[in-house]
């Protein structure tokens, strides 16, 4: 009996070992497409910032500049249910294609912000995504609850940025950056949990690592463009 129970614990500790490398697997997966997404959007906003002829043609007229953020917002509500039925390179090439157009739309904080102040506050940024998702990724507390009130978080923070286009106040201004900070965090530490749970439960199906890919992307970019409105020195 003993020998039997032995071999037992033997197996089901072998079991975890190798699920835990499938998923250490999938999750290196989703975070090299996050990187190279994140890279696509860097190199992109840089040469649009650097082309006189690109600035002039974006932000000289109001209707192609808003045009691209319709198209941007779009793409990135279309993605997961295109993800979910077209295949891995399709699916690949429209992540890419999203990173790009966001490259574009973002080549404006190059015109606001000194390259300095942009580059430190990527660092801090990066410093703070892997803290989180490291958190995410080991503890034991369940962050549903969490994610649920950041999420409703969430949505709150994009009606008061609506409204505050037509307002301009400054409170609500950094109300909203103060507390984007804190969403964008909360947001990232349970999206980890989640998405590694997702993947335990049902395998790598509907493209998972591109759709968590783009989840990540979106924590990471919003993140640094809350951190940017609090440390970014503006160019003179």
């Amino acid at each position: 009996m003993a020998d039997l129970h032995t071999f037992q614990t033997v197996g089901t500790r072998a079991s975890q070992e190798t699920k835990a490398a499938e998923v250490a697997a999938f999750m290196g997966s989703v975070y090299r497409w996050m990187a190279f997404g994140l890279a696509v959007t860097g190199f992109t906003a840089f040469y649009v910032a650097n082309s006189e002829t690109a600035v002039n043609a974006i932000f000289g007229n109001p209707m192609v500049f808003y045009g691209l953020l319709f198209a941007q917002l779009g793409l990135v509500f279309a993605f997961t249910p295109l993800a979910m039925r077209v295949s891995s390179a399709i699916a690949g090439l429209i992540f890419i294609a999203y990173s790009g157009l966001t490259g574009v739309t973002l080549s404006a904080i190059f015109l606001r912000y000194t390259q300095s102040s942009i580059a430190q506050t990527f660092l801090i940024t990066a410093g703070a995504f892997a803290a989180l998702s490291f958190y995410g990724a080991t503890t034991k507390r369940d962050l549903n609850a969490m994610g649920r009130f950041m999420m409703v978080g969430l949505f709150g923070l994009i009606i008061a940025s609506v409204v505050n286009i037509f307002m301009q106040s400054p409170a609500i201004y950094w109300v909203s950056t103060y507390a984007g900070v804190l969403i964008f965090s909360g947001l990232t530490a349970y999206e980890n949990q989640r998405l590694r749970e997702l993947y335990r439960t049902s395998g790598q199906t509907g493209n998972l690592a591109l759709r968590g890919a783009l989840m990540f992307y979106l924590d990471f970019i919003n993140l640094f463009l809350m951190l940017l409105r609090l440390f970014g020195s503006e160019r003179r």
